[in-house]
């Protein structure tokens, strides 16, 4: 039993009230009692009460009347009516009423507090999935996307445009690390829906030969090893959003399947002929340039378009540096609140190393860079030292014979942009130059004021 809870007993025959009461405060409980119907609303308008027991048949308003004006009300408030033997019809239709439960009269005290127990504790799971459903809108609304960046602020509104549209496909384009699925979670929230029917599946991650049974399930006998019927992530998302992250990489074989679930909004498991409905939207994420898979073979050209319906990119974090500093504050606040330590902040030397690094892992290595700042720090300000900031390799070669400059910087495909290639050369002629603004500006032909 619940100790502390509070309970409301109602019914017009003064021993039954005291029968009762006496049960519940032996298990714990605070008890209240009521001599009617009309005197149970009252003391009800004050709040707090877990659970109402009540009596079917009373004087001036009977049971049933009492918990319609409950349900109208209170409509999560546990509801349990007592009734006579041979009143099962009654407490029949007062669950159809919305009762939770009914007792029958004589009341034996271990039925009363089985009753209770379990309907005051389904109302405690209810409630903390209740808390745990708020937590998780709050942790990944729109709200909660820090940025003041006009290139994401285009992003974002788009994003937002598509949450009034449920069944509209999404594919979101960008760099690893850039915050796709982020973005796909709050797609999905802002459309209403609980976080427990956004499903992701992570198409690099799962074998060929099991990608398959993973998204659409199979049936018993489909293959070897299949002893029992499984369900898949497509039946999981029932109501909600199936997010497909690195769609660039899912197999050949397997893109005909997508590519009719997303036509036709129909699947099958494997081993099954059966065919079932996909209620749910379709969202899609890859870092890699899908029009240039559909020219190499990799990927279906109608696949593409069928997926291209509304296409969103996240811009990498080099392109939005002004989020930096905002960014670094949510992370900070977050990292103080499940860490428990004091974290006065980033020192202006440490943000101007932030503001100058490419972040060729994004958002990503942004999070665990403050992370691992955040631990070897004690109470004082983050300081460049504390920063892991790792350098990509690059070489440069002067020929001073005949005063030709051979440069050769090296980089990813994903880290390799017009913007990364200028801050290497800009590096490349501060280092040339010892850090003289002036002289590198020369060296480059450019201003002074571009190193600013």
């Amino acid at each position: 039993m619940n100790p502390g809870a509070r309970l409301l007993v109602v019914d017009d025959k003064k021993s039954y009230r005291f029968m009762i009461k006496g049960y519940l405060e032996d298990a714990g409980c605070q008890v209240e009692c009521a001599a009617s119907g009309v005197e149970s609303l009252a003391l009800l308008e004050q709040g707090g009460f877990d659970l109402v027991l009540s009596d079917m048949v009373m004087p001036e308003m009977d049971g049933m009347t009492l918990l319609r004006q409950v349900r109208s009300s209170h409509p999560q408030l546990p509801f349990v009516v007592i009734t006579a033997h041979g009143s099962i019809d009654t407490a029949v239709a007062a669950m159809k009423e919305g009762a939770n439960d009914y007792l029958l009269k004589p009341l034996i005290q271990e039925e009363l507090l089985v009753v209770v127990e379990r309907l005051l504790e389904c109302a405690r799971l209810r409630d903390n999935y209740g808390r745990m459903v708020d937590s998780e809108r709050e942790k990944y609304s729109f709200q909660n996307i820090t940025s003041i960046s006009p290139v994401m602020g285009k992003t974002l509104s788009a994003a937002k445009q598509v949450v009034a549209s449920p069944r509209t496909t999404v594919s979101i384009h960008g760099e690893s690390g850039v915050g796709k699925e982020v973005l796909a979670r709050a797609i999905h929230v802002g459309t209403g829906q609980t976080m427990a029917s956004f499903v992701a599946v992570n198409c690099a991650a799962i074998p060929e030969t099991l990608l398959e049974s993973e998204l659409f399930g199979h049936a018993k006998g489909a293959f070897t090893g299949a002893d029992r019927e499984r369900e898949g992530k497509c039946s999981r998302a029932r109501g909600g959003t199936l997010f497909l992250d690195e769609i660039g990489d899912m197999p050949l074989s397997l893109q005909p399947k997508l590519l009719r679930l997303l036509e036709e909004r129909v699947y099958e498991k494997v081993g099954s002929d059966r065919q079932q409905t996909a209620d749910f939207r379709i969202i899609v994420a890859t870092h890699r340039n899908l029009e240039e898979c559909c020219n190499q073979g990799t990927f279906r050209r109608d696949l593409y378009h069928r997926l291209n319906i509304f296409p969103i990119t996240i811009p990498p974090l080099r392109e939005r540096r002004e989020d930096i500093p905002q960014l670094s504050e949510h992370l900070l606040n977050s990292f103080r609140k499940h860490q428990g330590k004091s974290l006065p902040g980033l020192s202006r030397a440490a943000l101007d190393l932030m503001l100058a690094h490419d972040w060729p892992g994004n958002v990503r290595e942004l999070r665990n860079m403050l992370e691992y700042a955040c631990i070897v720090t004690n109470g004082e300000l983050i300081q460049p030292e504390h920063l892991r900031l790792h350098k990509e390799p690059r070489t440069f070669n002067a020929g001073p014979a005949d005063d030709r400059i051979c440069l050769n910087f090296n980089f990813s495909p994903e880290e390799f942009s017009l913007d990364a290639v200028n801050g290497q050369l800009m590096e490349w002629a501060l280092e040339k130059c010892k850090d003289n603004k002036s002289s590198a500006a020369r060296l480059l032909k450019a201003s002074r004021k571009l190193f600013y």
